[in-house]
């Protein structure tokens, strides 16, 4: 047997699974209940396993990873000791993107056909609570998950509307504006609030769900004009990132924010910006986009890197 772990600040998702990777029994517990992943691990895994992979929301750094939003250090010496097992501790969006490596073709759902060049870069970009970027790239024997803190570069406004975008941010957070700023959400939340204030309505804190749920039912405009900006710059930055990588096996969106938008990523404005390119746009329109529709996908890449070692 395996054990595969989704570790976030919130909840905690552990798996025991066959050598495969099929997944036999699985549980969440809410994060803050336990002082340790230890803690967790011994609960639900008592007995032996031949190894282990955790996918962890925060940088890893030679086998030890502090979680975001939780008191832990987690450590692959610690918990190879308490598991008599092989341990691999890796980002959660190297988990979500090596996810997308097993899922079956029906969890995507096609926003362009294009073509995937076998072996080809991937690129995986995944706005949720926060903003994941990561890079598939094939070996010649199989493919690996590149780490990346993408989310936290510079935000580069392409419209007029998005560099009033920009200051009104910076008023907000200083000088640096991410691109999770606007990309997450409480991204969403925020682009609602500069679009209420632009149309001289008062300025409201907003559940991000309530935003999206309101835009797609078309019942408040500043919720529209929010939803579709959210969307256009998901389309700049993944084809972006698609560049930076030279991504010829295809752009995965993953996350939690995009299965729930579906419709309005379906919408001409999503592609038209991924592929404005200026000198590539021929070069992004033939690229393959899919979204990611199973929320467990970072869970499944950590099982699936669970099975190298």
């Amino acid at each position: 047997m395996i054990l595969a772990g989704d570790i976030g600040g919130t909840k905690t998702t552990l798996a025991l699974c066959d050598d495969d990777g099929t997944v036999v029994h699985e549980a969440t517990e809410k994060s803050a209940d336990w002082s340790s992943l230890e803690q967790i691990v011994e609960k639900f895994a008592p007995g032996a396993v031949r190894a282990a992979c955790f996918g962890v929301a925060g940088p890893v750094v030679d086998g030890v990873a502090k979680i975001t939003n939780l008191p832990w250090t987690i450590a692959t010496s610690s918990l190879a000791a308490k598991l008599h097992a092989r341990v691999s501790l890796i980002n959660d969006l190297q988990a979500t993107a090596l996810g997308m490596l097993v899922l079956p073709a029906s969890a995507f759902a096609k926003l362009q056909t294009g073509t995937r060049v076998e072996r080809g870069t991937i690129a995986v970009i995944a706005p949720g609570t926060g903003l994941g970027e990561a890079m598939l790239w094939h070996d010649g024997a199989r493919y690996h998950a590149l780490p990346s803190e993408g989310g936290h570069a510079d935000f580069a406004p392409g419209t007029e509307d998005e560099i009033l975008l920009l200051r009104y941010l910076r008023g907000l957070y200083g000088e640096h504006v991410s691109y999770e700023r606007v990309l997450s959400g409480h991204g969403i939340a925020d682009l609602y609030a500069f679009w209420r204030e632009r149309s001289g309505e008062s300025v409201i804190g907003a559940d991000p769900a309530d935003v999206t749920d309101a835009a797609l039912r078309h019942a408040d405009p500043c919720a529209v004009r929010a939803l579709t900006m959210f969307v256009e710059l998901l389309g700049a930055e993944a084809g972006n990132l698609a560049l930076r990588g030279m991504a010829t096996g295809g752009i995965v969106i993953g996350g939690g924010i995009p299965p729930k938008i579906l419709p309005a990523l379906k919408a001409d404005s999503f592609l038209a910006r991924l592929t404005a390119k200026g000198r590539f746009t021929e070069w992004t329109r033939a690229l393959s986009v899919r979204v990611a529709l199973e929320p467990r996908a970072a869970l499944l890449g950590a099982a699936h890197q669970a099975t190298l070692l």
